[in-house]
């Protein structure tokens, strides 16, 4: 019986380094590698397209000794993990490398690999060439000439030097290069990374970048740094970062309420990449460090300010692409629309486009179904109770959705009816209040503050806001000082997502409203338009019209001129018809 043994051809480093798709994620294994050495650091250095200059990788990890070159870097496919465990030895990270192949990946992109690595006052030295392989025949016997010399014992870390690049692949991208490091150490606190002299950042992500500095009233200054990705494809590890002490805050990014939001389409969290800096927080995180401390004010705060922001930025970014997504249905939805009263288009419209933007990015052939379940609703004409569920089902999928409001029933119908009656109640003693000559604005503004379904179903979003409520004081009492402190506006609301502002000005039921009150509310728009990119829309209300105010198309953009009798009479006139389509009785 005689024995045989494997050879090991020399061709094996070759396939090895083909193992990747890219040369950008061959030269990010030997990022990988710095990791695993407990580097704190690690530069990369790309040449400039056309010239002959290397690619150099250098970090400041642990580096190798003599021994350890020899007994574990040159053995091929050697798991590390076996050897010493699935942590690194000092700051016990997990370890990136698996199949102890990573050494060769620098031969994809070039011809030659130069490895200099110091520690314990020892350096060591060797290079690889393409060219070695082709005149070895067996790789156990490939010869690499190992220098060791002294040098100084503070000196740590490894530098891989890739020259005589291969003319055959693209040109390495530094751009490219970024996006993938992102992705895996974008959120590393301890592993700074330089590309061509540049620290990897939010800013690489391609994208729309921001950066936005505040100071909030009771938090003090924060400093809120992100990007909303246009690339395709969900980022790894989206939201956003709270940096407190320049420490993070726990290990899972926040999105600032956005993700338990009703309006905003869950896909486009997976775009939103940041962090946010709030040394003011340092007193509401809990002792681990692990989260921020429930029911915080604090950052309460921090959220209300935070999120209309990003809302913006991701309506810059995405928004064409979600009306598009509208349009497609739109023409399909138009032609049902048509056949319904005017009261349940205007329902029909606020629930239809709840769905088309809330489920952005579904397949059309999903997304069409419940659109078609909403209009069957309409037509029978318990078109409330399906925006309560299209509220409710926060995380529904959309077939289980549509199941839902196809089962609903009698119960939800009752409640619903007995809503339109107290509303219908509401109405009738506002309306006792207007025909009263001593009602003034105050009496109005707040029996009205949290009633706005009586301007109409669009204006039922609009809600009030404490920190816009000392925006508007912050700003605007700068300039309504003096003989000027009365006149200031006498409501000033917000609604999510769009970041739409509603300005109403009120003038008591017996004012009859002439052309100086619709400059003055024209005029509170323009005092406010300095601070805020927001939409701003104003309704101006009182008890008649007076014959100087301005025709409707002479008006400035989104600004309406409404008269109590006409507001009471048409949201008496829907709810009636609402009454009297879910079978109950009409208040005449």
């Amino acid at each position: 019986m005689k024995k045989v043994t494997f050879q090991v051809d020399t061709r094996l480093a070759k396939l090895l380094s083909e193992n990747y798709r890219s040369t950008e994620k061959a030269i990010k294994e030997l990022v990988d590698n710095a990791w695993d050495a407990d580097s704190e650091s690690v530069s990369v250095i790309f040449p400039d397209p056309m010239t002959d200059n290397p690619i150099i990788i250098h970090d400041n990890g642990s580096g190798m000794t003599e021994e350890e070159l020899r007994r574990e870097y040159m053995v091929i496919a050697s798991d590390r993990r076996l050897r010493r465990g699935d942590l690194t030895s000092q700051k016990r990270r997990k370890v990136k490398g698996k199949k102890g192949i990573g050494k060769f990946a620098g031969l994809m992109a070039a011809n030659t690999m130069k490895l200099e690595t110091w520690t314990r006052g020892k350096k060591c030295k060797f290079s690889l060439s393409s060219s070695d392989f082709d005149t070895a025949e067996d790789i156990e016997n490939l010869p690499i000439e190992l220098i060791v010399e002294a040098c100084e014992k503070n000196l740590h870390g490894t530098c891989i030097t890739l020259s005589d690049l291969r003319q055959s692949l693209a040109f390495p991208n530094p751009d490219k290069f970024r996006q993938l490091l992102l992705q895996e150490y974008g959120r590393e606190a301890d592993f700074e990374i330089t590309v061509n002299e540049k620290l990897l950042g939010i800013d690489d992500i391609q994208g729309n970048y921001t950066q936005h500095e505040a100071k909030l009233p009771s938090v003090g200054t924060i400093k809120l740094e992100f990007t909303i990705s246009n690339q395709k494809g969900k980022l790894k590890q989206p939201g956003i970062s709270i940096r407190v002490g320049g420490k993070v805050v726990g290990n899972k990014p926040e999105f600032f309420g956005l993700d338990a939001a009703d309006d905003f389409p869950p896909k486009l969290l997976d775009k939103i990449y940041g962090e946010i800096e709030v040394d003011g927080l340092y007193e509401h995180v809990t002792a681990d460090w692990g989260a921020l401390v429930e029911n915080s004010e604090l950052y309460e705060e921090v959220r209300q300010y935070v999120q209309p922001i990003i809302r913006e930025k991701v309506k810059e970014e995405y928004g064409r692409e979600i009306n598009l997504a509208q349009a497609r249905l739109q023409k399909r939805i138009n032609e049902r629309l048509a056949l319904l009263p005017e009261y349940k288009r205007q329902y029909a419209d606020k629930a239809i486009k709840s769905v088309l933007g809330r489920y952005y990015g579904e397949p059309e052939s999903k997304v069409e179904p419940i659109v078609c379940v909403i209009l069957d609703a309409l037509e029978r004409t318990d078109y409330r109770t399906v925006l309560e569920y299209i509220h409710e089902a926060e995380h529904s999928d959309i077939s289980k959705l549509a199941e839902v409001l196809a089962e609903f029933g009698l119960a939800e119908i009752a409640i619903i009816g007995d809503q339109a009656k107290s509303r219908l109640e509401f109405l009738d003693r506002f309306e006792l209040l207007c025909q009263k000559k001593e009602t003034d604005e105050k009496l109005i503004h707040s029996s009205l503050e949290n009633n706005l379904w009586v301007f109409g179903v669009q204006y039922s979003v609009f809600s009030s806001n404490k920190t816009l409520k000392r925006q508007v004081e912050n700003c605007l009492g700068k300039k309504y000082t003096g003989k000027r402190s009365s006149k200031r506006p006498d409501l000033m609301l917000s609604v999510s997502y769009v970041s739409k502002y509603l300005l109403i000005e009120f003038k008591r039921p017996s004012h009859s409203l002439k052309h100086e009150d619709y400059q003055q509310a024209t005029g509170y728009r323009n005092d406010f338009v300095p601070f805020t990119n927001a939409n701003i829309e104003i309704l101006l209300i009182g008890g008649k019209r007076g014959s100087d105010l301005p025709p409707s198309h002479n008006q400035e953009p989104n600004t309406s001129i409404m008269i109590f009798d006409e507001i009471i009479s048409n949201s008496r006139n829907q709810l009636n018809w609402l009454l009297k389509e879910l079978g109950g009785d009409a208040h005449a």
